[in-house]
């Protein structure tokens, strides 16, 4: 398979591994802020109440979490690609 036509088959392993990231992500982002903070929720930008370096805290560690979690299931998606074709999609 050329580099673009594994490139555009793996198109829709990635969307979909982009989807179960954000769900994984936000599971895991949810238990850990509620075991940091003893609160069920993660503050909004836009509560009055929480201070700024808890919301900017908040969306630093959700950031993190997202983009290992996307990372790793990225990463796995390539590499059970390049099992099943023999072509790496990201070369």
């Amino acid at each position: 398979m050329s580099n673009k036509g594994a490139k555009f088959a793996y198109r829709p392993i990635g969307l979909v591994g982009g989807i179960l990231a954000g769900t994984i992500s936000g599971a895991v982002f949810k238990q850990v802020w509620k075991r940091m903070s003893n609160q069920d929720d993660a503050p909004d930008a836009l509560q009055s109440e929480y201070p700024m370096w808890q919301i900017v805290l908040s969306a630093a560690l959700q950031g993190a979490i997202f983009a290992a979690t996307k990372a790793t299931i990225d990463r796995l998606g390539a590499q059970g690609f390049t099992k099943l074709t023999g072509s790496w999609p990201g070369d």
